[in-house]
């Protein structure tokens, strides 16, 4: 029986494994390589920035523990936790314009 090469339903009878046929060509690296980096420039075209942080493991411990009783992802926990931190500030730090009020008298003689 002949097989020809354009022939897609006739068992491979001189192939050197039985079994699936591969879907892709690239080794699972390379396909690992690829969908990283398609899922990097998915995010630099969302806006996001990826960020690396290097702390102790408890540290990552207790993150995890905080991030699980609020049913949150890490990266949502500390966007939130900064978010917080500068609106405090904000409402704590006197604008510019409250502190040139301070700084010129109003009654000078």
């Amino acid at each position: 029986m002949a097989k020809a090469s354009s022939d897609r339903n006739t068992i491979d009878l001189f192939g050197k494994s039985p079994g699936r046929p591969r879907t892709q060509p690239l080794t699972r690296k390379d396909q690992l390589k690829l969908n990283k980096r398609a899922q990097r420039e998915k995010e630099k075209a969302q806006g996001l920035k990826r960020l690396e942080l290097i702390v102790e493991q408890d540290i990552i411990d207790k993150l995890d523990e905080l991030c699980e009783l609020n049913g949150i992802k890490r990266a949502e926990w500390l966007t939130l936790q900064i978010t917080k931190s500068l609106a405090k500030s904000k409402t704590i730090r006197p604008s510019k314009k409250a502190t040139k009020a301070i700084d010129t008298p109003t009654n000078a003689k």
